[in-house]
Order: structure tokens, then sequence, then C-alpha cells
């Protein structure tokens, strides 16, 4: 559906190829201002999926006519929920698969699906990536939406969570990320997080197009000064020297699904997914033995390797094993003061 609306194959990988799916994060230009980020569907590549979705405004949701609405295609509604993405279209494809009567209740199962929700008055278009019908409704659909998108909230500082690195011979190291916050222009001093390894940026591109600056909101490529690749993996962080730090202990507002299966319980490990990050930690929970699915409460978050955050960020959780999303949250504190050390007490 990414190559019908924008003429390029984001399944880049050999893999995915022979395969005929999305194994990682793939980028195609809507148009001048418009990214579309092509995430896998596959359960068993989810973690690629939320590095794809930590940074965008406007949440296309895709499902297949002939599948109609899955276990993965919940589980890709839950986390865009937890993430607060503002506005979101739906495509059903493939509808040269399906019959009308089957279409209308897959349709169906799409509204029970997104009811009381974000998407609840999402337009829902159908469309078939094979014969092109209804493809460039979708395209001026999600054009028209894009329109209506809330400012984000510009902290003033800037910040990239890197999403891929990689190095161009006679240009050397180049990250790419969505623009969280601030600006960054030819020539600044930026750090590297982790490693708070300095350095210039030598050169910036958005939507293939040399830039002198980019802003809140865009998709940046950004090539470094002196840096070798290898310093730099999806999960670091490009930011203004001085202002974002590593943590081991972070103070949150934690949500549990409705649809979890288990509470949470003291001392649990889980994963924390938060930009292109992933950590494990152990939960201390402020209030009670347990976190009861449908559930929040404050808690304190202990990681095993240290967390890139600042106060406000959103994130998701999953379980150890079976590694499914339970939940997710919002950071309160990252700096642990005395009020924070009584749940780690318990």
């Amino acid at each position: 559906l990414v190559q019908a609306l924008t003429g390029v194959n984001t399944d880049s990988l050999t893999e995915e190829q022979k395969r005929g799916m999305t194994i990682d994060i793939g980028f195609a230009f809507l148009d001048e201002n418009i990214t579309l980020i092509d995430v896998p569907g596959h359960e068993k590549f989810v973690k690629n999926m939320m590095s794809g979705v930590s940074g965008v405004d406007v949440s296309l949701l895709v499902i297949a006519a002939d599948d109609g609405v899955m276990p993965q295609t919940k589980e890709h509604f839950e986390i865009l929920n937890l993430l607060n993405i503002p506005v979101g279209v739906i495509a059903i494809n493939k509808i040269d698969l399906a019959d009308d009567d089957w279409l209308d209740l897959v349709e169906l199962d799409i509204s029970e699906l997104v009811q009381s929700s974000f998407m609840e008055n999402a337009p829902i278009l159908k469309v078939s990536a094979e014969t092109g019908d209804g493809v460039e409704e979708l395209k001026t659909t999600l054009v028209d939406v894009s329109k209506s998108v809330p400012e984000k909230q510009d902290r003033g500082i800037f910040r990239l969570h890197v999403d891929r690195v990689f190095s161009m011979k006679g240009y050397g190291t180049v990250v790419t990320g969505t623009v969280n916050s601030g600006n960054l222009k030819i020539g600044n001093t930026v750090e590297i997080l982790p490693g708070e390894i300095k350095t210039k940026v030598r050169g910036l591109q958005s939507h293939g197009h040399d830039v002198q600056m980019v802003n809140t909101g865009d998709r940046a490529a950004i090539n470094l000064q002196g840096v070798e690749k290898k310093q730099i993996t999806r999960g670091s962080q490009i930011a203004e020297p001085g202002y974002i730090q590593s943590i081991n202990e972070v103070g949150v507002k934690l949500q549990l699904l409705s649809s979890s299966r288990k509470p949470i319980v003291q001392n649990q490990r889980i994963r924390i997914h938060l930009g292109t990050q992933e950590v494990m930690a152990r939960v201390s929970l402020a209030t009670g033995k347990s976190l009861q699915p449908g559930n929040e409460c404050p808690a304190l978050l202990r990681m095993e390797h240290s967390l890139i955050t600042v106060r406000g960020d959103k994130f998701i959780i999953r379980s150890f094993s079976p590694v499914i999303t339970i939940g997710g949250g919002e950071i309160l504190e990252v700096l642990i003061e005395e009020k924070w050390n009584v749940i780690k007490g318990k």
C-alpha cells in the first residue's frame, strides 16, 4: 500500500522481499511535508514497529480485507492509544480479495475496535494496492487529516531519537530520526547519548533535500563529524549538550491495559520501550502489591541499563515473557528524591 501511495517499495531488505512481509521500519515521502513510516505488522516484529511510531503525528491503521481484525491489529491499536497519537485514518486494503458482505463485517469489527478511542470518528477507506482502487482518495484524505494535527509541544531543546545509522562514502556517519523538539543547524554542536560524545553537525537533509536547519516534527538525516558508526545505534539520542542525561531510576505513571491477562506485581521484570529505546526494568508500585488490568498508579522503575528520558515522555511496557504489550505510561520524575525513596523501600 505504501508503494501504491508513493511509488517507493519500503521493503528494501532481501529477507523482506523473499518472505513478502515487512520486518524493519521503512520510509517514503507522501509529499514535501509528509513522511510515511512503514512499520511491520507481524507480532514477531512489534519491537521494530514501536521504533517507527514513536514520533508520528497521524496513524494509518491498515487492515487486510481478507483477514479482518487480527490479534496484532489490536496490539498495534493499543500501542497507538497509549502513545496518545492525536488523529488517525483507517484503510481496508486488498478489497479485490473480498466480497461486499464480507467487507461490511470487517468494517463492523473495525468500528467495535475503535469505539470510544481517538480513532472513533476516523475515516475508513476501502482500497486495493493491487488494482489502485481508492488509493488516490486515501492519499487525499491523509493530506487533509495531516492539516488538522495539533502543534507539537516544543521544549526548545533539540532532541532526536535515532532510528537508523549508516555510513556514506565521502561523508561519514549519518543518523536519521524525527525531531522531537527544538531545531538544529549545520555547524551546531550536539551530544550523542548514551556516551556523552560531543560532535558537530556536518550536514542536514530533510525529505531527501539538503537543508540548513531542521525543526520540531521534521524527518531529519544528520551527517555527524568525526564519529564512527559503531558509536551510535538505534535507541541512541542526539541532543543539545548538557540538558538530557542517562537515568537508572525514574518515577512514572503506570497504566495496565484492561486486556492484560495478569496484574503487575511488585518487583516484576518488564520491558520499557521509549522512543527507539528498549530497556529492561523492575517495577516498584506506590500503592498496594499489584496493579490490576485497566488501572493505573505511580511507580518507580529501576532500569537494568540506563534510559535516556525527560519528564513527560510516553512509553510502552511489554511483559518479559511472553513478549506482549501490557500497558504504558508517562515519565513523571527523573531526579528521584525522598518522596520516591519510600517506594524504593518496598
